[in-house]
């Protein structure tokens, strides 16, 4: 009998924005963004695409795209403070 894929699970379990805010920066590398509530808002109305069936979060689905969103979110805001 096979055993169960314990991270499978993990990643397609679904939370709450403040569940997926501590499983998202719990054992993020130092150099890599913070989330918080606000910018996780802000991610959910930039891509609401990502929630179209419900308002859950997974970090299955979620982590990486919000990854890759945050850190180009902060170039572009450290872009905006220079100028």
């Amino acid at each position: 009998m096979k055993a169960p894929d314990l991270d499978k699970e993990r990643s397609e379990e679904t939370h709450s924005v403040a569940e997926f805010l501590k499983l998202y920066n719990e054992n993020l590398p130092l150099t890599f963004p913070r989330a918080s509530i606000t910018l996780l808002e802000e991610f959910k109305k930039t891509h609401a695409d990502f929630f179209k069936s419900n308002t859950e979060w997974s970090l299955g689905l979620h982590r990486k795209r919000v990854m890759d969103w945050l850190c180009a979110y902060n170039l572009q805001t450290a872009q905006q403070k220079e100028n």
